[in-house]
């Protein structure tokens, strides 16, 4: 079975950003040293520290909290636990959070949050005990009012949770305030699990009405069934789409009349894996991303559609739901062969406005009804979309290009009226 093919690139994500920033300072004629300010993270902590394995070993894990820019407001980011994460990696994701709050115009900054290790081979003592010694590693820079971490990719509610008592015990009181993405039951969110994916949809219908393409019997094919391409194929079926092709880790199904994705959620509980669902066919990841449908979902990980496979994309819209899936040479390829892209600091930033309502919830003891979280959820990307569209037309240029314009022009207005202390 093929695995995701990952683009070879000779720049670095963090490279790719500060190109980005640049491009986008220069068309802007933004100043020179707020220019210099948004190339660089405000903060870094790396951290290597010892867990204690089941076996009664030490392990030393490395980890990271990276603070982009805090200036339109707390930092905010996730969390990952992944094999490969590096630096410059999480530099890059934490300068796209500044961006994707200021997209969506909430009173956020940028963070990033990593540790190195494979969460799949750790127990639950052990990975409950790696989070615990991360969180109070971090806790020189994180808090309710500072920098507020959040669910990514390898953690989930129950690891959030760990991290609020971790730095509750250290403060003597309950901290709800100081991640978001916890359970209800310890001050989570109604709506916050699913809020990424629901996002991705709501873009997916705006830029479908503006293509001419109804949600309602068009096909879809998206990489990633976790919990954010869970969540699209389920929204997306039940707005009426045909979801022909999801794919994870080990590879992909196609059934062209359409899969069944409460049945393939199902037995990827039971399995650990979509393949081997009995109504589909096996595909590779190369071959979902390749294949003739309306909506392309890629909600894997970063530079999967790149100038060695855009070509092959067939796709007529394409809703970025994971972070950077595609490359900036594909982006190129892609809009000059007509593909609309709505990018990933728009299109998936549902999760962090509902991290903010989660936050502004807990921090006033007063919770919503999931309907009342779904509903503001949807005025915010609607908004935003809007209005990184009519930047779009305006200046004649890619949905991307856009976003950025809009997101970069926000934070450096805002660091240009602050000023510089002292």
């Amino acid at each position: 079975m093929a695995k995701v093919q990952v683009a070879k690139s000779e720049t670095n994500p963090l490279q790719e950003v500060q190109k980005r920033i640049d491009e986008v300072c220069h068309r802007l004629k933004i100043p020179e040293g707020i220019n210099a300010r948004l190339r660089v993270c405000e903060r870094e902590l790396i951290v290597n520290f010892p867990v204690r394995m089941d076996d009664g070993s030490l392990k030393i894990f490395t980890g990271y909290r990276i603070q982009h820019n805090d200036t339109r407001g707390p930092a905010k980011g996730g969390i990952r636990y992944h094999p490969e994460v590096r630096l410059d990696e999480t530099r890059a994701l934490a300068a796209l959070m500044t961006f994707k709050t200021a997209v969506v115009n909430i009173p956020y900054g940028g963070a990033k949050g990593a540790v190195a290790c494979n969460p799949k081979k750790l127990s639950i003592t052990e990975l409950e005990r790696l989070t615990r010694r991360y969180a109070s590693e971090i806790s020189l820079i994180i808090g309710p009012e500072s920098d507020i971490p959040a669910p990514d990719v390898g953690t989930n509610p129950q690891v959030m949770a760990w991290i609020m008592d971790t730095y509750s015990m250290n403060k003597g009181y309950s901290v709800l305030g100081v991640v978001t993405g916890k359970p209800l039951e310890v001050g989570g969110s109604r709506g916050r699990f699913e809020a990424t994916g629901r996002g991705c949809v709501i873009c997916a219908d705006l830029a479908g009405k503006h293509l001419g393409i109804n949600l309602a019997g068009a096909t879809v094919a998206i990489q990633g069934f976790g919990n954010v391409g869970a969540t699209s194929a389920k929204l997306l079926a039940r707005a009426g789409g045909k979801v022909i092709a999801v794919s994870d880790s080990t590879g992909g199904i196609y059934c062209p009349k359409g899969l069944d994705i409460d049945a393939v959620a199902r037995h990827k509980a039971a399995t650990g894996t979509v393949v081997g669902f009995k109504d589909a066919d096996v595909i590779s990841n190369a071959e979902l991303l390749a294949m003739k449908c309306d909506i392309l979902v890629p909600a894997a990980l970063e530079h999967q559609i790149h100038e060695g496979n855009a070509a092959s994309i067939q796709a007529k819209l394409i809703v970025e739901g994971a972070n950077g899936p595609t490359t900036a040479e594909a982006t190129k390829i892609l809009c000059d062969k007509g593909v609309f892209i709505v990018p990933d600091i728009l299109a998936n930033a549902g999760g962090v406005i509902v991290s903010y309502f989660e936050w502004v919830q807990g921090l006033q003891s007063f919770f919503w009804s999931e309907d009342e979280v779904n509903q503001r959820l949807k005025t915010v990307m609607d908004n935003a979309f809007r209005e990184v569209l009519e930047i779009s037309q305006r200046e004649k240029t890619d949905m991307r290009d856009a976003a950025y314009i809009l997101a970069i022009n926000r934070v450096a207005q805002a660091m240009m009226i602050r000023g510089i202390y002292p």
